[in-house]
């Protein structure tokens, strides 16, 4: 008779994805997630496979949580611009908040600790860029039929360079004390769309 599993397979990916993201990758061994999530080894491995093979299925779940997030915010109907301002605000303001800015984003630190050397990892990173991309480019080109945007600006150049600020504000964010570096950042960013 098989047996069942004694614990919650979703909360222990959850607990795991909150160690990953504040230790990340190689700092956070088996025996801390054995610790941390409160289940045996052979029942972590059989319902999860290896460390490496959790890592994924939690980077996967932070991706859809913020992703799903991100897509419902711009896809509000009436203006995208300012959906897309408080998007792009929202990162800024997240990488500066005391507590939220030491874990930083999960996909940012990935693409720095792991995209490397690590060819699903750089998959998982890529593909998430490109989502963030395809989303911020389809609220912009949005913006741009409604007359939101000024002429000569091109939907497509700008999601790149907001995907990419809104990268770089979470790692400088992560490693600064000075919140106003991020939001400065952010609103001149920002003032390319006037």
């Amino acid at each position: 008779m098989a047996r069942t599993k004694e614990f919650d397979p979703d909360a222990a990916l959850r607990a795991a994805l909150e160690l990953f993201w504040r230790r990340g990758y190689e700092a956070t061994s088996m025996a801390d997630l054995v610790e941390h999530l409160g289940i045996g080894r052979a029942s972590l491995y059989a319902t999860f496979g290896s460390k490496h093979e959790l890592y994924l299925k939690a980077f996967d779940r932070y991706e859809q949580t913020g992703l799903t997030r991100i897509v419902g915010e711009l896809s509000q109907p009436g203006p995208a611009l300012p959906a897309v301002r408080a998007v792009v605000r929202s990162y800024a303001t997240d990488a500066a908040h005391e507590e939220l800015r030491r874990s930083g984003c999960l996909v940012t630190n990935t693409a720095a600790e792991l995209a490397p050397h690590d060819p699903a990892s750089a998959r998982r990173v890529e593909r998430n860029w490109d989502q963030l991309e395809t989303v911020l480019h389809t609220a912009l080109v949005r913006a741009r039929a409604q007359d939101e945007l000024p002429p000569g600006r091109d939907p497509l150049a700008l999601a790149r360079m907001l995907l990419v600020l809104m990268q770089g504000l979470r790692v400088v964010g992560k490693a600064s004390s000075d919140p106003a570096r991020v939001r400065d950042a952010a609103e001149q960013a920002l003032a390319l769309l006037d």
